[in-house]
């Protein structure tokens, strides 16, 4: 598995990024802060993360714009947004979140459960992702090989169970996300990754 899942912490306010980082201390990831939307999108270019959470009131390139410049890119417009913002909010702000391609929307003060809970399954959508690629490597590098010399009955057993492996840990992701509440936002990611894991079946059934 390579490095820890990395998450875009997005607020001009110091105290709130310390206060995002507390409460995903317990989390197996790495935060890294942006006070601004320049700032978010410089790093963007070098590092690639898992999930954003982004603030919407700060001064010049606020959320909404930053979200905007983020799935313009090719590199970084599949990364999940969550957008933080106050109570107070204007009312339209859910909406224009949604529509600047948000997956989830919080009001602070919000309820550091709920954020940790969401966080987490978009963390192990990432990680699977991840994993799924490996494992689509790894049959194309293997039957490559046994193709070749004839000996492929012997490694599709094992490129099996790990393909079963990964379908039972969707099950356990899709049942993690029901609990925390995300279901809905978690719609999209899930269902996208539960087509390449049928894909992949597919293509493994079709050789077996």
């Amino acid at each position: 598995m390579p490095d820890r899942a990395k998450i875009l912490l997005v607020d001009d306010r110091e105290e709130n990024l310390i206060a995002l980082e507390a409460i995903l201390s317990s989390l197996d990831v790495v935060a890294v802060r942006a006070r601004s939307g320049e700032e978010a999108l410089k790093a963007l270019l070098s590092i690639e993360f898992a999930l954003i959470l982004l603030d919407v009131r700060m001064p010049g390139m606020d959320g909404f714009e930053t979200a905007a410049h983020i799935k313009r890119r090719e590199r970084t417009r599949n990364i999940p947004i969550i957008f933080l913002t106050v109570v107070d909010s204007a009312p339209d702000y859910a909406f224009r979140g949604y529509a600047a391609g948000a997956v989830d929307y919080l009001t602070k003060p919000f309820d550091p459960w709920v954020l940790r809970a969401k966080v987490s399954v978009f963390v192990e959508l990432y990680n699977m992702n991840r994993r799924l690629a490996e494992q689509a490597s790894l049959l194309r590098e293997r039957l490559s090989v046994e193709l070749t010399d004839g000996t492929a009955a012997e490694v599709l057993p094992e490129l099996s169970r790990r393909l079963t492996a990964v379908e039972d840990e969707l099950s356990r992701v899709a049942e993690l996300a029901d609990k925390s509440n995300g279901g809905a936002s978690l719609t999209g990611p899930l269902s996208d990754l539960s087509e390449r894991v049928l894909h992949l079946r597919a293509g493994f059934d079709a050789l077996s």
